[in-house]
């Protein structure tokens, strides 16, 4: 058994080695050619800029078309591989070798390809001569080869077996075959079109995230970190068990600045870890909190990690939606972390830290805290409203009005907290450690939540795209990071203005250098996972999987569901999170939302993705390959292993959670009323918490076993009302389908009548599916199938589809000519399902009233021995 006396914890350098090999690359050459590597990182930063702002359009110069942008971002990810990330273990770290030049320099000719002959290629689409093949088949070696360097090589054996795949489809076993593809159609497609490499997942990497990984570098470079930091051990580190609440709190705020689980565990864990191990955590249990809550720092909005935005182009909704969708169960899981570790803490009766802050009675705590959320709502109407006074007013001026008064705000938070001391990491290690007092910790860097505020507006208000919107936060930010310095120091009296405005631009030199190099990973993964996008769009090997899923789950849904949790996971093991969700969500999205229609279960496309990305994320906990599981051990000195299986056992919730939401779409807000939203919030974080009390084996006191399955179930019955409420009325009622425009007059507008339909696919073979069809408006039946564009042709009992109107709402949910309409079901009248809540809620009296008993009983011989 490791102690942590055997293996001490790894040092800061062998720490930073170990997120500089998985993030920016483990080389750090000196010199000149260390000047060119960070020169090369902070111009591919710039350019990114450049083409995000609206600059290009007002000047008319460097405006470049989606195709010529990805074109040049996979040209410095190329060429910043080469350099930054050495070909073997043995290869030199500290400078770059010629061959390794040379390679860079290929590789980035390759990538720039369509941006240099873009014209030339344009004139002759999907008709390549000898020298486009070449530079397409030298160019897919070495894309493969920099992603072995920077990402290992498991996406390096997934990506080659679906080339292989493409070339070799005649030869396949089976249903595997297809017709083959020539390597000149294989290289037009997968790398001079925007079908393969060059496709959505590169776009979106070009478009949208390198702007947010470049905004969380800067605020990390800007002090933010420290401060998110600070401030969670100042609220909680005095609970008990508080190291370990900050530490979740810490990582999930630090999750808005590092798109990486493992940077995020690092950073916040060399802070953390220690302490949590101080008040009575194990190297294992420490390491696997530090895991848990930093890797879930990926899908907590609005600055989630990059397959969010990949999601915007796949499933074709707005950033806002995707936000709007992941909110609740991404905060849900937070809460219930943060509660299995009080739970640790209990079991262990772990104390918290000594604490500087002013003992005050709990009402004054509550009366303070509401205190101040009522006045941030006010303020928050205040603004919202008043720039919609505003802006009429003030027409094109308002950018610059707003901009001044942001710098009104800045400046005054500025000279506020210039009144405190400086925040400075205490070291976690020391014999003494004394929390910092929270109001001055808050209140020293309230200026780093602006940049948030920005970004958020932007998303939500004002509705910009995810680029501009993180085009705008990274301007105002990189305002923050020139001018804070001379600011503060002029505030507090000690300004040497010279000096504060060249670290404020090594700041943000080292912040533009650092946004890159965490691309270059990133960038790399989009553009190979693209090969099996290409592939897909190519082959038809996704119709392929359907039929192979379909035997394999036997046409039953949770199995499919089971499956895709499972490939996800294998993946995730090698894959980086954003290649694996682009790979599965390929492969597997389609297949569940199509075989869950024809089991009768209409699956939001939105749901089956985030399945799907939950899953990925979770590979990262996953032994034996958890890369976050083994840096925590680094940290806590703990066993990799032990740390990764205590990690996934805490992250049981997260698993958990694509399950529920797959079948009750309610926890994704969709099609609900805010005030049902909040309802569903309340219920669902108990269920929650039930849920983890239950996986945990303790509440009030240790679970008895039956005690720990009636959790379980009163945990589902919350989660899912709907499945008693079907067992005990059924929600829909069978209406022949001869009568299908009757039923459709009686229901009431906005609610829906279950469809299943008989035809052929698109490759002529024999469908039945469900369709889910929204009753229109209209004050007649026949209004309303007008409305829906739709015509049936009735012959007896049976009912066919006669006519689709063009562009109709029929037509979007794909009534085709010809199709029968098999079964149609109405909605009827009954309890709502929330009604099942209160039987669950009384059973879950019964438990806790039996804990209670248990545990006060457990109480008294311990009192009468005091006594």
């Amino acid at each position: 058994m490791t102690t942590d006396t055997q293996k001490p914890a790894t040092s800061t350098v062998d720490l930073d080695e170990m997120v500089a090999a998985s993030d920016t690359g483990a080389r750090s050459p000196v010199g000149f050619q260390g000047k060119l590597l960070v020169s090369i990182a902070a111009a591919w930063s710039l350019f990114q800029l450049w083409i995000a702002s609206p600059l290009p359009f007002l000047v008319g110069f460097g405006v470049f078309n989606s195709t010529e942008a990805r074109s040049i971002h996979l040209t410095f990810a190329l060429t910043l591989a080469f350099m930054a990330y050495p070909a073997f273990k043995r290869s030199p770290r500290n400078r770059i070798p010629l061959p390794d030049w040379a390679i860079g320099l290929v590789a980035a000719f390759c990538a720039a390809y369509i941006y240099i002959f873009y014209t030339q290629l344009s004139a002759r689409p999907g008709a390549p001569i000898l020298q486009d093949v070449i530079v397409g088949v030298m160019g897919l070696i070495l894309l493969l080869e920099a992603t072995r360097r920077a990402l290992g090589p498991p996406l390096v054996i997934v990506a080659s077996v679906f080339l292989a795949y493409s070339l070799l489809g005649p030869h396949m076993p089976g249903i595997l075959a297809h017709r083959g593809v020539s390597v000149n159609g294989l290289i037009n497609h997968q790398w001079l079109t925007a079908q393969g490499v060059f496709g959505i997942a590169l776009g979106v990497s070009t478009s949208f995230v390198f702007l947010f990984v470049l905004f969380g570098a800067l605020l990390d470079k800007a002090g933010a970190g420290n401060y998110f930091i600070k401030v969670a051990f100042s609220m909680l580190g005095h609970l008990r068990g508080g190291p370990a609440k900050a530490a979740v709190v810490a990582s999930g705020m630090t999750g808005l600045i590092s798109g990486s689980s493992i940077a995020n565990t690092v950073t916040t864990g060399t802070f953390t870890i220690p302490m949590m191990k101080r008040v009575g955590f194990s190297s294992e249990k420490a390491g696997a909190v530090e895991v848990s809550s930093s890797v879930n720092g990926q899908i907590m909005p609005p600055v989630m990690g990059a397959a969010a935005f990949l999601m915007v182009e796949y499933v074709g909704i707005s950033y806002v939606e995707v936000i709007k969708h992941a909110f609740l169960p991404a905060v849900i899981s937070y809460i219930a972390l943060i509660y299995i570790v009080h739970l640790e803490a209990l079991k262990a009766n772990m104390k918290g830290l000594p604490s500087n802050n002013p003992v005050r009675p709990l009402l004054n705590k509550v009366i303070g805290f509401m205190t101040g959320i009522v006045l941030l709502m006010l303020l928050s109407f205040a603004v919202y409203y008043g720039l919609g006074w505003l802006k009429p007013v003030l027409g094109d001026a308002t950018p610059w009005v707003v901009s001044l008064a942001l710098a009104a705000v800045y400046v005054l938070l500025l000279k506020v907290g210039s009144a405190y001391p400086e925040l400075e990491l205490d070291d976690p290690n020391s014999a003494v450690i004394s929390l910092p007092q929270t109001r001055p910790t808050v209140m020293v860097g309230l200026h780093y939540i602006l940049p948030v505020i920005v970004l958020v507006w932007c998303l939500m208000v004002e509705r910009l795209s995810p680029g501009l919107s993180a085009f705008w936060a990274t301007v105002f930010m990189i305002f923050i990071m020139l001018t804070q310095r001379p600011l503060i120091a002029l505030f507090r009296n000690r300004s040497q203005p010279v000096a504060d405005i060249r670290e404020g631009i090594q700041d943000l030199w080292n912040g533009l250098v650092t946004g890159a190099r965490n691309m270059i990973g990133i960038g790399i993964a989009t553009a190979t996972a693209g090969i099996v996008v290409g592939a897909v769009s190519q082959t038809g090997v996704g119709l392929v999987l359907a039929d192979v899923v379909e035997i394999l789950a036997m046409g039953n849904l949770m199995l499919i569901l089971l499956l895709t949790a499972l490939l996800s996971l294998i993946l995730g093991m090698g894959l980086p999170t954003t290649a694996n969700y682009i790979v599965v969500s390929a492969l597997m999205a389609p297949v569940v939302v199509m075989l869950g229609q024809q089991n009768g279960l209409l699956v939001p496309l939105i749901a089956v993705h985030l399945f799907v990305f939950y899953f990925g994320i979770m590979a990262d906990v996953t032994p034996p390959v958890g890369l976050a599981s083994f840096a925590a051990a680094a940290v806590s000195g703990g066993d990799p292993l032990r740390t990764g299986f205590q990690a996934f056992y805490y992250s049981l919730r997260t698993a958990a959670l694509p399950f529920l939401f797959i079948f009750n779409t309610d926890l994704l807000l969709i099609n609900v009323s805010f005030m049902q939203g909040i309802m569903i919030f309340i219920v669902a974080t108990i269920a929650m918490l039930i849920f983890a009390a239950a996986t945990q084996g303790y509440m009030l006191t240790r679970s008895r076993w039956y005690e720990t399955l009636l959790l379980l179930l009163i945990a589902f019955t919350l989660f899912r009302p709907g499945y008693w409420m079907d067992k005990i009325h059924d929600p829909y009622q069978l209406v022949p389908p001869a009568e299908f425009s009757e039923a459709l007059g009686r229901v009431e507008q906005g609610s829906y009548l279950r469809v299943q339909i008989a035809g052929e696919d698109d490759f002529g073979d024999p469908m039945m599916t469900y369709r889910l069809v929204p009753v229109p408006s209209g004050n007649t039946a026949e209004e309303r199938m007008d409305n829906l564009g739709l015509e049936l042709f009735v012959e007896g009992d049976r009912a066919f589809v006669d006519m689709v109107a063009f562009g109709s709402l029929a037509s979007d949910l794909g009534f085709d000519f010809d199709q029968e309409i098999v079964e149609v079901s109405a909605p009827v009248d009954r309890w709502a399902k929330e009604w099942i809540w209160i039987p669950g809620f009384l059973l879950f009296g019964l438990v806790y009233w039996l804990q209670k008993r248990r545990r006060d009983r457990q109480a008294e011989p311990a009192q009468s021995a005091m006594a």
